[in-house]
């Protein structure tokens, strides 16, 4: 078997897999949500400001990949709320079948909101459908304003670009219109919000957005219409 057709068996036993949970997600009204982006780009940080800011016994838990350590998961956890590290082991992905083994254990309907911090690599998470209601790909201004243009695939199927770390903007050569001009060119109507995970800019902006989210996932399940 060569490798095209392996790869398209690999891929469409995931998307099986990850047809299954957002089913059971969607059963059970939660969102679930793929956080995406090159390593260093502040995806674990952003994290911890969005856990810090939930209220205790908020129905939320975390799931964080890594080829090695449980260094985020133990970063993670300091807010109290579930979390449960996903070791690849040299994957440069996580994929729905490492989804489905880490809930196993869990309650899904003890559940509100399930966010997954994927392994930092802005090409092999793009390929592979976790069960999510939304990809979010987070650009740290630390970072060229091209990598829309240089992977593509990822920001075309992200919902929202969370352009992160923009307290460093008077120190490094980096135009936030261009990278918003970038982004359109790849996918016009991707929303985009701007943060500091250090000042906290924008972050009850981004929080907005979560919320309208989960608002939404409650609405499905209840049947009620979202306007």
């Amino acid at each position: 078997m060569n490798r095209v057709p392996l790869e398209q068996k690999v891929l469409s036993e995931n998307d099986r897999i990850a047809g299954e949970l957002r089913e059971r997600f969607r059963e059970n009204g939660i969102l679930c949500l793929n956080l995406i982006s090159s390593p260093g780009a502040g995806k674990t940080l952003l994290l911890e400001r969005t856990l810090e800011s939930f209220a205790p016994g908020t129905r939320v838990t975390v799931l964080t990949g890594d080829i090695q350590t449980d260094n985020d998961a133990q970063r993670l956890a300091r807010a109290g709320f579930p979390v449960r590290q996903i070791t690849t082991g040299g994957a440069c992905h996580l994929d729905a079948r490492m989804i489905e083994r880490a809930l196993a254990e869990w309650r899904l309907e003890d559940l509100d909101l399930l966010l997954i911090e994927n392994v930092g690599n802005l090409v092999c998470p793009a390929s592979y459908d976790l069960g999510e209601a939304a990809k979010i790909v987070v650009l740290s201004v630390a970072e060229g304003e091209d990598k829309p243009l240089k992977y593509p695939s990822i920001f075309f199927k992200s919902a929202l670009l969370v352009l992160n770390k923009i307290d460093l903007l008077p120190y490094v050569p980096f135009s936030i219109q261009e990278a918003r001009e970038n982004t359109r060119k790849v996918h016009p109507g991707m929303e985009i919000i701007e943060v500091s995970c250090t000042t906290g800019e924008g972050l009850d902006v981004w929080r907005q957005w979560l919320e309208a989210r989960r608002e939404a996932a409650h609405a499905e399940l209840s049947g009620v219409p979202v306007h």
